[in-house]
């Protein structure tokens, strides 16, 4: 499957049985007949494209209903290819070491994937400045992984990455971060932000085929590091490093509001 197309859902509706002849009815029934029918229109014509859009929407299944931002990430431990080399990560084992960037992907030898796990292995050392490490993962074997990486980026491979492809086969990660797709087998592009006490503090999750940004991903990243080491300011919309933060609090908002 190309992971660079969107997934679709059948949506399937109730025939609806024929209508009956109406007998002769006086002018104000029809009158009210007709208002109704006509203000009916804009729900019918609203549900039709909401079904239209419903097939272009592929659902993932969590373990449950419970928001992931905010509580400690589901822990894991698998098999991996890093260096050309097959290893085993445990997500548990960056706790109070390390900020973690998480990313799932669909398949190995697709079309958008190589483009965003390329453009994070080429932008590793400013993650490992921030003393951040990246993790990719898709429900390939680490046969395929490592097919993939020594594939020459010309051909539509990886070549060498600068940091590990996690497989998961079972794809027990991928429910366990609620961006498994069951009825395909695949991940959704979900990215998640671990702190170092392995909470998740982002997430987003893109369809099938829209790739993420490394620029919007890092600009999260270094958004959390600052109000974690200010925890009195807080970020405001697109705040880059440099720049002026905000203090959470009715006088503190106008100083910032007044100064832009």
């Amino acid at each position: 499957m190309a992971c660079s197309f969107a997934a679709a859902t059948t949506v399937s509706s109730a025939p609806t049985p024929a209508s009956r002849p109406l007998a002769a009815a006086p002018q104000s029934v029809s009158v009210a007949r007709s208002a109704v029918a006509t203000a009916a229109r804009p729900l019918r014509l609203a549900a039709s494209r909401s079904a239209r859009a419903t097939r272009l929407v592929a659902r993932a299944g969590g373990v449950d209903d419970l928001p992931l931002v905010g509580n400690k990430a589901p822990d894991f431990e698998a098999e991996a290819v890093f260096d050309q080399e097959f290893i085993n990560v445990k997500l548990s084992d960056y706790i109070g070491k390390k900020y973690v960037i998480l990313f799932f992907y669909p398949l190995d030898f697709t079309f958008v994937c190589p483009t965003e796990i390329t453009a994070f292995s080429d932008r590793y050392e400013e993650f490992e400045k921030l003393n951040t490490e990246v993790l990719g993962v898709s429900i390939d074997s680490v046969f395929s992984h490592l097919a993939w990486v020594q594939t020459d980026r010309k051909s539509g491979g990886l070549g060498d990455l600068k940091y590990p492809l996690i497989s998961d086969v079972t794809k027990s990660i991928s429910k366990a971060f609620g961006v498994l797709i069951p009825s395909q087998g695949i991940a959704l592009r979900g990215l998640f932000i671990i702190d170092k006490e392995g909470v998740i503090q982002h997430s987003t999750i893109n369809n099938l085929a829209i790739g993420r940004s490394v620029d919007e991903t890092m600009r999260t990243l270094q958004a959390l590091q600052y109000v974690q080491e200010n925890p009195d300011e807080v970020c405001p919309a697109g705040w880059k490093p440099g720049e002026k933060s905000m203090k959470p609090d009715p006088k503190g908002s106008k100083e910032y509001f007044a100064a832009i």
